[in-house]
């Protein structure tokens, strides 16, 4: 089960964390290798403990751990290295990422981000966008959230009150979090060493939806 809550913000400022990816590497006799991937997205891991700063921090903490049941219920984590549809520095618009082309039929369409380099590119699906934040544009027409479009915060789908002509541009700027959970059902946390600047492990990985 997943509970719609963020992980406080303060507290997940100062985490490590990024991105993992899976790849299967075979060496052939003549040396050569085979590289494959079971993943089509990477996931994400993240220690929350490092972004503890004072004893009232590790008690909100605790407090949300035990709230959602150690690993039982998934919740939002903004990471603060890839939280926006557009670079850290600048604020989201509604060209900053393509959703995809009008059909004259569909009206939903999923938030993505595109991660481009050079001849390679990745489009991460954003899953947990933050309400309030969601521009949508439609061939280089902004829209009106409650009028032109509705967008679901809990699945990143939005979802058009008509359907775009045959090969408009939809495109949108966001804020989003990370769906997550904490990978351990046991926090350890001694004061003595806390006030020394040991610092508990608190690991948190993405989930799935």
């Amino acid at each position: 089960m997943f509970h719609e809550i963020r992980f406080p913000a303060n507290l997940s400022f100062g985490s490590v964390g990024g991105p993992e990816r899976r790849t299967e590497i075979v060496t052939l006799t003549n040396g050569y290798e085979e590289r494959n991937t079971p993943w089509a997205h990477s996931r994400r891991h993240y220690d929350a403990g490092l972004g503890l700063r004072s004893l009232d921090d590790i008690h909100d903490l605790i407090a949300f751990f035990e709230a959602r049941g150690g690993q039982m219920h998934g919740f939002r984590w903004k990471d603060w290295a890839d939280y926006k549809s557009c670079a850290p520095s600048l604020s989201p618009v509604f060209r900053d990422q393509v959703l995809g082309q009008g059909d004259s039929r569909s009206t939903a369409f999923r938030l993505r981000k595109r991660y481009a380099s050079g001849p390679a590119s990745y489009h991460r699906p954003i899953l947990k966008p933050v309400e309030g934040t969601v521009r949508v544009g439609v061939g280089g027409d902004e829209q009106r959230e409650g009028v032109d479009f509705e967008v679901d915060t809990a699945t990143g789908i939005v979802t058009l009150a008509e359907p775009p002509g045959e090969g408009a541009s939809i495109t949108a700027g966001f804020e989003f979090d990370v769906p997550v959970r904490f990978d351990t059902d046991r926090i350890a946390v001694s004061v003595a060493s806390f006030q020394a600047g040991d610092m508990p492990q608190v690991p948190v990985i993405e989930v799935r939806q």
